[in-house]
C-alpha cells in the first residue's frame, strides 16, 4: 500500500494505497528448462521456479556494481516535469524505474509530456534497448492516479463478473499506454476477509478465492494484452489486516496452511496466465518470521518462487511507509529486501532510493551479496522491460 507519499502529512491530503536458487543438475534438465522458459513448480514440495540460463548471460557485462544496483530501484518525485536529479540518475544507470502519483498527473496532456521526457532520457549503452518502467497505481475506485479507465472499483468489477473486468482491464491498458505508462501496480489479489481493512474498502475483487481469481485475472490478462504490465499484490495477502501498512505495523496471525489455501491461492492463476510482476507487502507474518514479508526469504524465495513457481519480477511495496520504517532506514530495508530475493525496490522519493542504492551497490562491490544471484535478478528485470512499450 502506498499513499501519495510526496504529500505525507499535508493538510487535506488523503491516504492512498499503493499497494529469486537451486542448481540444475544434468544436461537434460538444463536443456528442457531452457526450452520451456524454466517455469516449474505448482505446489508444496515442487521444484522452484527457474529462469532461463540466458538471464544472467544477457545482462550487459559492462554494467558496474552501481549500475547493476541502480536497475533494481524505483523512485518518485514532485511536480509535472522531470527533475534534473531524476534525469541524472536514469542517465547514469542509477535508477531502474519511476513511479508517478496523482500530483504528477493533473491531466492527460501533462501526463504525456512527462512520460515523453522520462522515455527520452539517454541511458547507458547497455541499457538503451530496455524501456524504462514508468509505474502507476491505477486500481480503480479510491486508488486511481490518472483520469479514465478503470471507471469503477475492483469491488464493482468483482461483482459484475469476468466479462466486465476483462473489458475494464483492456480499457485500463489502453488508457495508461496512451499516456506513456507501461506498468500498473494492479490488480489487488487480496481476498477480503471479514473485518479486515481490505473488506471495508473497495479495492478487493471479492471475499473468496474463486471470486477474486475469476475477475482479477481477466483484468490483468486484458491489460497486459493492451501493452501494460500487470502487478499482482500484496503477496502473501493483506486480506486480514485491520489497518493500512502505510500507517501502522501490521501482523497477520494466520497459519501457513491458511495463507496458502486462501490468501496465496489467486496467485496461481495469475502466474499461469503470464502475469509479469508480483508486489510483496510489508506486513509481518509470524508463521514465517518476525520481519516484514518483503524482507523474509521464506516468503519471497520460498513461497512465491519455489512453491508457486513465479519466474517474473518481484517488487516491494513502498519502503517509506510506517511498516517499513519500523524495521529500519533506507539502507537497512534495501539490503534486507535484496537478500530476501526481491528484484525491484520501490521508494517514493529519489533521496531515500539513493541511500538504499548506495548500500546495495557497496555490498555487491565488497562481495557481500552473491553476484550471480544479483545478475539473475537484474536479468529478470531487463527481460520484463524488453517487452514494455517505451
Amino acid at each position: 500500500m502506498l499513499r501519495n507519499p510526496i504529500n505525507f502529512g499535508e493538510p487535506g491530503s488523503q491516504v492512498r494505497r499503493n499497494r529469486t536458487r537451486l542448481v540444475l543438475v544434468g544436461g537434460f534438465v538444463v536443456a528442457a528448462a531452457f526450452f520451456f522458459g524454466l517455469k516449474a513448480g505448482s505446489g508444496p514440495g515442487d521444484a522452484p521456479a527457474y529462469e532461463p540460463v540466458s538471464l544472467v548471460s544477457k545482462v550487459p557485462k559492462d554494467l558496474s556494481p552501481r549500475m547493476l544496483a541502480g536497475q533494481r530501484f524505483v523512485a518518485g518525485f514532485n511536480g509535472t516535469s522531470v527533475p534534473k536529479a531524476i534525469r541524472k540518475a536514469i542517465a547514469s544507470g542509477r535508477l531502474g524505474g519511476v513511479i508517478l502519483f496523482a500530483d504528477n498527473l493533473p491531466n492527460r496532456s501533462v501526463a504525456r509530456s512527462l512520460t515523453r521526457q522520462i522515455h527520452r532520457v539517454k541511458r547507458p549503452d547497455g541499457l538503451r534497448r530496455y524501456p524504462l518502467p514508468i509505474m502507476i497505481d491505477q486500481e480503480g475506485g479510491l486508488v486511481k492516479r490518472l483520469a479514465g479507465a478503470p471507471t469503477v472499483s475492483a469491488e464493482v468489477m468483482g461483482s459484475r463478473g469476468p466479462g466486465f473486468s476483462k473489458k475494464q482491464g483492456r480499457l485500463t491498458g489502453l488508457n495508461l499506454k496512451n499516456a506513456g505508462i507501461n506498468v500498473n501496480l494492479a490488480p489487488v489479489l487480496d481476498v477480503a476477509r471479514p473485518g479486515g481493512n481490505i473488506a471495508s474498502d473497495d479495492c478487493a475483487f471479492g471475499s473468496t478465492v474463486k471470486s477474486v481469481s475469476r475477475t482479477a485475472i481477466p483484468f490483468a490478462r486484458a491489460m497486459q494484452a493492451s501493452g501494460v504490465a500487470a502487478t499482482a499484490k500484496h503477496f502473501p495477502g493483506l486480506g486480514d489486516v485491520s489497518l493500512n501498512t502505510d500507517d501502522a505495523v501490521q501482523r497477520v496471525n494466520l497459519s501457513r496452511a491458511a495463507l496458502r489455501k486462501v490468501d496465496q491461492a489467486p496467485y496461481r492463476p495469475f502466474i499461469k496466465s503470464g502475469g509479469e510482476l508480483v508486489m510483496v507487502g510489508t506486513a509481518i507474518y509470524p508463521a514465517y518470521s518476525g520481519r516484514p514479508a518483503a524482507f523474509t526469504k521464506n516468503i519471497v524465495t520460498g513461497e512465491l518462487r519455489r512453491r508457486l513457481g513465479f519466474g517474473g519480477v518481484t517488487i516491494t511495496d513502498s519502503l517509506e511507509t510506517v511498516a517499513s520504517r519500523a524495521f529500519g532506514a533506507s539502507p537497512r530495508v534495501s539490503l534486507a529486501a535484496a537478500k530476501a530475493g526481491m528484484d525491484m525496490l520501490l521508494f517514493a522519493t529519489l533521496g531515500e532510493a539513493m541511500k538504499g542504492e548506495n548500500a546495495v551497490a557497496d555490498q555487491l562491490r565488497r562481495g557481500k551479496l552473491d553476484r550471480r544471484d544479483f545478475r539473475r535478478s537484474v536479468g529478470r528485470i531487463l527481460k520484463m522491460r524488453g517487452g514494455l512499450p517505451g
